[in-house]
């Protein structure tokens, strides 16, 4: 899909359509998840921090913070979509996949470019969404001609002329060759794919490592036959957020570790399976990582059990260090569900007997974290609201009382924007899911 997240948020706020849109987090420590070709053509990119976006970009930009509910109904949508002509998807992410039709094995390149824009087609009127299609002979091309094929394209690689487009790709272009693998290459000389094909394999094996320098080495002469596969359930369930001011206290951390706990169990939700081991992760101010779980005698679903045995698993900042990420995950998934006999032997409570009221937690970067609900202003920019006259719209300003939202979806094209009290009890908070019109 092209820029799936800032597409998805042109599609449903149609007063986006041709704006630079960056998606993600608006503080200190925000990064973008997701940016429009529109705001690209400036350098923003996905995982670059937010203020150096908003900075590249300038005062067109449009930030507003990821909707994740929204964004997985129509990756949903789309992954239908292609199943109705290739049965078995391999899926990458949200919004990538790989698919192995049967019928295209031998086929010309002229009929899989057809079926490729057939898929585009389908796609885009089913969702309202773009979707680029790289094709090839294997995984590693095919990837590689989906790239070539943005925005809005097919790009597919014959056999024929395989060969010479993987020797002059960057050698970073490999599917595998991350930056150590590539400074190691690089100090060689060797900078593209071609030279790095041309090595006997034992030399690529020694630079690289054993079976990893040779599965690389095949790549580059275009040897992969990789099956595609369906992917199998997640091993793990977890949610984290980055905080804009570092946690130093333990009053702080266990209403962080309360939210991360809940969050992730609303994915437990979702996906119908039980936990029985909990992962409590937190990321240092100096980057360094601390892992601590908690393995439970039984499956289950019990928001309170899991957010005691991740409470358990508590560090003290004072002791730790400042923390920046706070993080939960419930592993050990089962559809087998059982139910403690004591449950109240389970359970902890989420603040030590020392303790008085938890102090405030900083406020979030924003990762499925609502920040109306940790105590900052009612309204933000980007949430989703209702009004018994206007219908479903989103916030684009608040602040000083007043509140102005622009009444739209994705099936309204641009709408009015209007301006309310903050206090105005017309207003109030809606599902995201109804900006799909």
């Amino acid at each position: 899909m092209d820029a799936f997240f800032a597409s998805v948020e042109q599609l449903t706020r149609p007063t986006l359509r041709g704006r630079p849109v960056l998606v993600g987090g608006t503080g200190a420590r925000g990064v973008v998840a997701g940016a429009s070709y529109e705001a690209r053509v400036f350098g923003a990119r996905s995982a670059m921090p937010m203020h150096q976006a908003k900075r590249l970009v300038g005062g067109a930009a449009v930030v507003v913070p990821p909707r994740g509910v929204v964004y997985g109904v129509l990756s949903g949508r789309v992954f239908d979509t292609l199943r109705a002509d290739i049965p078995v998807l391999e899926t990458l992410s949200f919004d990538e996949a790989f698919g192995e039709p049967a019928e295209l094995a031998g086929a010309t390149t002229a009929a899989v470019h057809e079926f490729c824009a057939r898929l585009r087609a389908a796609v885009r009127a089913s969702t309202g969404l773009v979707a680029s299609v790289g094709a090839g002979t294997g995984k590693q091309l095919a990837k590689i001609a989906s790239g070539l094929a943005k925005p809005d394209g097919v790009r597919v690689v014959s056999p024929a002329e395989q060969g010479a487009l993987l020797a002059a790709l960057p050698v970073r272009k490999l599917w595998g060759i991350g930056p150590v693998a590539e400074s190691r290459l690089r100090s060689l000389g060797i900078e593209t794919v071609g030279a790095f094909a041309a090595l006997p394999e034992a030399e690529a094996v020694s630079i690289l490592g054993g079976s990893v320098g040779a599965a690389l080495h095949r790549l580059a002469r275009g040897i992969d036959d990789r099956p595609v596969a369906e992917r199998a359930e997640a091993k793990q369930i977890s949610a984290e957020t980055t905080y804009e001011n570092d946690i130093v206290t333990l009053g702080q951390l266990r209403p962080a570790i309360e939210a991360m706990a809940a969050a992730a169990h609303r994915r437990l939700a979702a996906d119908g399976r039980a936990a029985r081991t909990v992962v409590l992760k937190l990321r240092k101010a100096d980057m360094g990582i601390v892992t601590r779980s908690f393995t439970l005698p039984y499956a289950t679903v019990d928001l309170a059990t899991l957010t005691a045995a991740a409470q358990r698993s508590a560090i003290d900042p004072v002791e730790l260090g400042p923390v920046r990420l706070v993080g939960v995950g419930y592993g050990g998934l089962s559809t087998v569900r059982q139910e403690s006999l004591f449950p109240e032997l389970d359970r902890t409570p989420t603040v030590d007997a020392g303790d008085q009221e938890p102090e405030p937690v900083p406020p979030s970067t924003v990762r499925g974290r609502d920040r109306a609900d940790d105590g900052g202003a009612r309204w933000f920019p980007g949430m989703d609201v209702s009004h018994p006259e206007f219908g479903h719209g989103w916030v684009q300003g608040a602040g000083h009382g007043v509140v102005t939202v622009r009444f739209e979806t994705s099936s309204t094209g641009p709408g009015p924007a209007r301006t309310f009290s903050a206090d105005d009890n017309g207003l109030s908070r809606a599902d995201p899911l109804g900006s799909l019109g």
